[in-house]
């Protein structure tokens, strides 16, 4: 897990108000392998193990048996790329569900960008340069506006639009790759201006 991403983090028990607190025990090159995340308010712990950090609401029931996540087919990870629209500069990226499976293709693309994967089946991946790994529950453990964006598949229902909206930042960009119905109003609902809305996909920026 990328070290600076931790001041993006929140607590999922407490909401978006309430940072975490960093505790590193063991630390290379400025990732965190193992260690957990801190809650100064409810005093709750989210694990980090091998740099996957579990930052889900607790009661945190186990994870199931999973494989690891494969890139899917579609969107591909040019797709993805320009819908992002993200050039250059730093920042983060966040990649939800199935679409969290072009995490290690796309941070090569987006360099020095930060993509962070956030799907339980990204467990089972290596710690890699460019990637932080995490599991959420519906409501993102992120700061308001913190992110450079976000993509997920509308099919998969992981979030409300409103809680995309929340976390991309000025210029930020939510993408929603199928099941798109209701994902252009409710985006516009959420102050996010709509640049593309088909029966492929819904592109909409802050």
């Amino acid at each position: 897990m990328d070290l600076l991403l931790t001041d993006r983090l929140t607590c999922a028990r407490c909401g978006p108000e309430f940072g975490l607190i960093m505790l590193a025990d063991q630390l290379e090159d400025r990732r965190i392998l193992d260690g957990a995340l801190g809650c100064p308010n409810c005093r709750d712990r989210y694990p980090i193990s091998d740099g996957f950090g579990d930052v889900r609401p607790p009661p945190r029931a186990p994870f199931p048996d999973e494989e690891p996540l494969a890139a899917p087919d579609s969107p591909t990870i040019m797709e993805v790329a320009g819908l992002l629209g993200i050039t250059g500069g730093a920042g983060h990226v966040a990649l939800l569900g199935a679409l969290a499976g072009h995490a290690e293709g796309l941070a090569g693309m987006i360099q020095p960008v930060e993509v962070v994967g956030v799907s339980s089946a990204l467990r089972g991946h290596a710690e890699t340069d460019g990637v932080s790994r995490l599991s959420a529950g519906r409501r993102l453990p992120f700061r308001d506006q913190s992110l450079r964006g976000v993509a997920l598949s509308g099919e998969e229902r992981l979030l409300d639009p409103a809680e995309a909206a929340r976390v991309v930042s000025r210029s930020g960009r939510v993408v929603i790759w199928g099941g798109v119905e209701g994902w252009d109003v409710a985006l516009e609902g959420a102050e996010l201006t709509v640049l593309v809305s088909d029966a492929t996909g819904v592109v909409a920026a802050r």
